[in-house]
């Protein structure tokens, strides 16, 4: 009753679109802008598959993958080189009225054997400790993942107004070519996790507004990020219909903010209307002065948010114990610990050695010293 295959852009793209308005993420409403294959094209394999169920055929189901080269935030030995082939399952969705009839389970088992043959020797997936029913999918006994890590999601409003960041500390936008060298001394493969081999080109994705340095005249401290306009791919939307008196109390303070940006009204752009965020990613600090100089490149990205009407939000995702968390201003109430990535050995795979205990990247517990990176094409 279940087959899975291949999406036909042409024949599909408009039952998919409706598909994926009738999924809520979280308490989001994901419109990918007509381009539901933008987060995995950037990959060379890269495969988006529909479930249909039934005579009649319906699509019902949906998830994208894509395989790509990381880092395991290992040195590289004479057996394991410091990357290694992976596949990331992304964007899956069942229709709400066809749930717990295996439509999920059979995709991923199809992402799982595609993944196989093209030698990735690892699945991931990222989900949050909330969404219980996904989390129940992908760790029992059929599927067999394993939480791995648990990034945080850090997010800051844009308001209407300039936040401001000392002027003696001037910011110096990089061309790619210079931040790629740069980034290459500041995280090399042992430094990270899932950081990918193509990193050099997302830093010159049309869609990277740049990189920026921020260097300490009076130390030798320095701080380092990229920014990520995913406004022009995706656009979210909050799933709930707000309270009138909300609504208006924050178009009162959007007004005010304004009108008065001296006064520094914390408001908020409408987020009951489709909206975009920018991704701050590459977060990179280095002494005494590091952390203040990563707080003032964040605020330099808002700054450049607010030129952007589409834009709601800046957003960072760090891992739960990266030093740079404690400098990314952020507010706690549209920010989240719950993320989860799972992951998944495929045994099958040659490439992987089962007898290697010291290299199982699985169990080992999440590092405090190294960065686990997000990549924001794919957020």
């Amino acid at each position: 009753m279940i087959r899975v295959r291949e999406i036909d852009m042409e024949r599909d793209l408009v039952a998919v679109e409706e598909l994926e308005k009738r999924v809520e993420v979280g308490s989001l409403i994901v419109d990918e802008l007509g381009d539901p294959m933008f987060r995995i094209r950037h990959a060379p394999d890269h495969i988006m598959l529909v479930a249909e169920y039934g005579e009649s055929k319906d699509i019902v189901g949906v998830v994208r993958a894509c395989v790509k080269m990381v880092t395991r935030g290992r040195p590289p030995t004479s057996s394991k080189p410091a990357y290694v082939k992976v596949a990331y399952i992304l964007g899956l969705r069942v229709s709400p009225s066809h749930r717990r009839r295996g439509i999920a389970t059979a995709l991923v088992q199809y992402v799982e054997t595609w993944s196989s043959c093209r030698g990735a020797a690892y699945t991931y997936m990222s989900t949050t400790a909330e969404n219980a029913p996904s989390l129940a999918l992908f760790t029992n006994h059929r599927l067999s993942y394993s939480p791995f890590r648990r990034p945080l999601i850090l997010a800051h409003p844009v308001h209407s107004h300039n936040l401001p960041f000392p002027s003696r500390r001037p910011i110096r936008r990089l061309s790619p070519t210079s931040a790629a060298a740069l980034y290459a001394r500041l995280l090399p493969p042992s430094s990270a996790e899932l950081l990918p081999l193509d990193f050099p080109s997302l830093l010159s994705h049309h869609l990277t507004l740049g990189s920026f340095l921020a260097i300490s005249s009076s130390s030798s401290s320095f701080a380092l990020l990229s920014v990520f306009d995913s406004t022009r791919a995706i656009r979210l939307r909050i799933a709930k219909t707000p309270s009138l008196l909300l609504r208006t109390s924050m178009a009162i303070l959007r007004a005010l903010d304004t009108c008065m940006p001296w006064a520094r009204i914390p408001s908020i752009r409408d987020v009951f209307k489709p909206f975009g965020i920018y991704i701050l990613f590459g977060l990179c600090m280095s002494g005494s002065d590091g952390p203040s100089l990563l707080h003032s490149l964040c605020r330099f990205a808002h700054n450049l948010a607010m030129r952007n009407p589409a834009c709601a939000f800046v957003v960072a995702d760090v891992g739960s114990r990266d030093p740079a968390r404690t400098a990314v201003p952020h507010w706690r109430c549209f920010s989240s610990d719950q993320d989860v990535l799972c992951v998944k050995c495929l045994r099958g795979n040659t490439n992987i050695d089962d007898d290697d205990d010291d290299d199982d990247w699985i169990a080992s517990p999440p590092p405090s010293d190294k960065m686990i990176f997000v990549d924001p094409r794919e957020l």
